[in-house]
């Protein structure tokens, strides 16, 4: 225990930064719910690769997942934290986020393949926060899924940081190019179909875990 006090003390610093950061930059500067919440969405989502370089055991991740989600549910009934939750936006996607980070790692990460949890996560992380800011700032061709709004240019930016963050993380474990490229493929539109439909936020639960999964799934059928 005292040899993790150390990384896990690095890592509640950093979440601490992030959510300090987006807090400020909310009730003291005014800044818009919508951004905040990206700021926590990705800089959060970054922690797995914190964890994976410490090489932190899989229930320390399972723990945050835990507390986070926890967290999630009372700011979402009770305005504590708006960076987190928007006012007004009925949405559990915080919530759902946090449990799949503790779903992921108790499926992949202690049977020693973290990768597929980074993978899940990161598209989460990236894809869907950089796939809402170009949505709302560039989006002009529109279509519906279930009454939830989305635009072409927020699915296209999702499916090429989808792209992109697989392509990164299975060519760092030494994947072969060529798989490296039809997974990465298949994921990134797997990524875009998922997180069309967002009702609840639910798409913070469907996207890492069904992005780990496909990616699960054909690593272990190509190689």
């Amino acid at each position: 225990m005292l040899s993790l006090r150390y990384p896990i003390s690095l890592v509640i610093l950093y979440l601490g930064v992030i959510i300090a950061l987006a807090e400020g930059l909310n009730r003291l500067w005014g800044t818009n719910s919508e951004f905040t919440r990206k700021i926590v969405h990705i800089g959060s989502g970054n922690v797995v690769l914190i964890a994976w370089w410490l090489q932190l055991p899989s229930w320390t991740l399972i723990g945050a997942s835990f507390i986070a989600s926890i967290i999630a549910l009372v700011s979402y009934f009770l305005p504590i934290l708006p960076s987190i939750n928007s006012v007004g936006r009925k949405s559990l996607g915080t919530f759902f986020y946090a449990v799949s980070i503790g779903v992921l790692a108790q499926l992949f990460w202690s049977k020693g393949e973290p990768q597929y949890l980074a993978i899940g996560i990161l598209i989460m992380a990236w894809g869907d926060g950089m796939a809402a800011i170009i949505g709302q700032k560039f989006g002009k061709h529109c279509y519906e899924v279930l009454g939830v709004k989305k635009s072409w240019e927020g699915s296209l930016t999702m499916m090429g940081v989808s792209f992109l963050v697989t392509s990164i993380i299975l060519s760092w474990v030494s994947v072969p190019i060529l798989t490296v490229v039809i997974v990465s493929l298949m994921i990134a539109i797997v990524a875009m179909a998922l997180e069309a439909f967002s009702k609840l936020g639910i798409d913070n639960l469907t996207v890492p875990l069904g992005s780990a999964f496909v990616a699960f799934y054909l690593i272990n059928q190509l190689l």
